[in-house]
């Protein structure tokens, strides 16, 4: 389905004691949604991203462009100790 094609962001929260969940394509609150486990913040996420589609839809609101590995620049990643290369 190519409208949820968006990457989404999950990360540990000590502070929440869970998963936050967002999605760094849609401006807006930088989280979205959260889980007790992993598992579950991909499913609440996955939820949640439907939801935020359906919503810009029935608002007529432009959806974003989705972010590809192509338009993620190297200072991005580097904070999070990546090269923003892939070796294979």
């Amino acid at each position: 389905m190519n409208r949820l094609k968006y990457q989404m962001m999950i990360q540990w929260s000590e502070e929440d004691n869970c998963f936050l969940v967002g999605f760094p394509d849609f401006p807006g609150q930088q989280w979205r949604t959260h889980g007790e486990t992993y598992e579950e913040a991909v499913s609440q996420g996955i939820e949640s991203l439907e939801s935020l589609v359906m919503a810009y839809e029935a608002s007529g609101e432009s959806l974003p462009a989705p972010s590809t590995i192509a338009t993620i620049s190297a200072t991005d990643l580097a904070p999070q100790g990546l090269s923003g290369t892939l070796s294979t």
